[in-house]
């Protein structure tokens, strides 16, 4: 513990020069990796937590229609057991994490919710359409999207992000958010809310995540223009740049070895759980937030301030 952590240094360096170091931070998971994108959450050590016990719905989301992608898990599972909670009912695209996705739904569903699973790839612009297709087709309307989903790869230099690479990260973080979004768009309502996940690493440019931090900067951008656009018809769209969560996207991109210290610059000196965040979506969701838009909220510990 004398020397710094392998990952960080040059980021902690420069914002506590007078040596102090994250040596005290709490481990929230031991070394482990996954050999697949976005990961699967039932393999975790130990399983997120992604429901709090004590959060109450009041209602906020009665009667609403919410499509979450990737709300299989992680971060998405827990909004939607939150929109749940508040009386929304959900749909979730998701890729192929089938177990997380039948283990989300019938978790929903013991809280007497309605939930609606999509399986496919939101880079491919014809699956976006069926999800609005067939939202609308079981639940008849569409009141909130929330573009959830990603894939995150770490690489040590720019020479190391095959084209491929950089080519899926894109598609999926960006063209997703897009294809989808456009073809919510005509049929959201004032009042109806648009939530985008960017990330803490837009903000001080994390070295091993650079196609990753680019399309995170795009969504930024993408939330500015958009809610710009959209305010005069009251449809709200806003971002939320989370710090480090133990989602199934940290084993799926890290070294095992890089595991333990997640969360380690923060402020906090933690990693998140990801009920930590659900509030913060059934803010930007409700009409809570009904003069907030082009906005980004950050939930990272204290890792970037400001």
């Amino acid at each position: 513990m004398e020397n710094d952590y392998e990952f960080g240094n040059q980021y902690y360096n420069y914002y506590y020069p007078l040596g102090v170091k994250a040596i005290d931070y709490e481990i929230i998971a031991p070394e482990q990796s996954q050999d697949q994108q976005p990961g699967m959450e039932y393999l975790m050590d130990p399983r997120p937590v992604f429901d709090n016990p004590h959060y109450l719905g009041s209602g906020k989301l009665n009667g609403k229609v919410a499509i979450i992608t990737g709300g299989d898990s992680g971060l998405g599972r827990a909004a939607a057991v939150a929109f749940v909670k508040e009386g929304a009912k959900v749909v979730i695209p998701y890729y192929n994490e089938h177990r997380d996705a039948l283990e989300t739904k019938e978790y929903l569903e013991k809280l007497g919710g309605e939930c609606l699973l999509l399986s496919g790839d939101i880079a491919d612009k014809e699956f976006c359409q069926n999800i609005v297709d067939t939202t609308l087709k079981v639940f008849g309307k569409i009141d909130i999207l929330v573009n959830n989903a990603g894939v995150q790869y770490q690489q040590d230099t720019l020479d190391c992000i095959s084209d491929e690479q950089f080519d899926k990260t894109m598609k999926v973080n960006v063209y997703g958010m897009f294809y989808l979004t456009k073809a919510v768009l005509p049929h959201l309502k004032a009042g109806s809310s648009i939530i985008n996940l960017s990330s803490v690493t837009t903000f001080y440019g994390e070295a091993q995540l650079i196609d990753y931090v680019t399309s995170k900067g795009a969504i930024i951008g993408f939330t500015r223009a958009l809610a710009r656009n959209l305010a005069l018809k009251n449809i709200r769209v806003n971002a939320i740049a989370p710090g480090f969560f133990w989602t199934p996207l940290q084993p799926a991109c890290w070294v095992k070895e890089k595991i333990p210290s997640l969360g380690a610059d923060a402020a906090m000196a933690r990693c998140a759980m990801p009920y930590e965040l659900a509030p913060t979506f059934v803010f930007l969701a409700s009409d809570d937030s009904s003069y907030v838009t082009g906005q980004v909220i950050h939930n990272n510990g204290g890792q970037v301030m400001g």
